[in-house]
């Protein structure tokens, strides 16, 4: 900060507004995921929402616009990509409970989805926020699905997260740096 004589106050140095932080962990994970991308670090991309077209407007080919259109079931997860030749595949989901999260927000195929991952030697995980602690956890699949398959309860503590999840600080340039969180992963399958 300078302060001159005239009273007027200027300031060079660059402020970080943390205000939207968190506001969307898909949008953190897409700019995180084009940050790999552009650093030639890993191809990490969000998978499209199939959806079946059923109306077009078309009254010239470049103001086309689709009118009526319906969701498709998901086939799968989110994100996929590769990084260091290790294919990685992984659900996204956050939640503003301040106690739990509700497994319903995860669709049996995408379990089973991340099971066939784990199984055929992918790397598999997920990656939850609670919005209310702006916290942000990578959790392996397979400690996920073995909590869910042994619990007959409809959702997962808050505090489980915090036991068997990794917690993933918010950076600047990297806001869910969960690669680093790989290397980890991949160095304790080399051992």
């Amino acid at each position: 900060m300078i302060n001159y004589p005239n009273g007027k106050k200027n300031s060079n140095e660059k402020t970080i507004n943390y205000a939207n932080r968190g506001m969307s962990l898909e949008d953190d994970l897409n700019d995180t995921n084009k940050y790999y991308l552009q650093n030639d670090i890993a191809a990490v991309y969000k998978k499209p929402t199939p959806i079946t077209i059923v109306n077009v407007e078309y009254k010239s080919r470049s103001t086309a616009k689709i009118t009526e259109a319906y969701f498709q079931v998901p086939s799968t997860t989110d994100y996929n990509g590769v990084y260091k030749g290790k294919y990685l595949d992984f659900e996204a989901k956050e939640t503003k409970s301040k106690t739990s999260l509700v497994l319903s927000i995860f669709h049996p195929h995408q379990l089973q989805h991340l099971e066939r991952v784990v199984r055929y030697g992918g790397i598999g995980f997920t990656i939850i926020r609670f919005k209310e602690y702006d916290e942000t956890y990578f959790v392996k699949a397979e400690v996920l699905l073995n909590k869910i398959n042994s619990s007959d309860k409809k959702s997962i503590p808050y505090n489980w997260f915090k036991e068997n999840g990794i917690l993933i600080p918010y950076r600047y340039q990297k806001k869910v740096d969960y690669l680093k969180v790989i290397d980890e992963y991949i160095l304790e399958e080399q051992q």
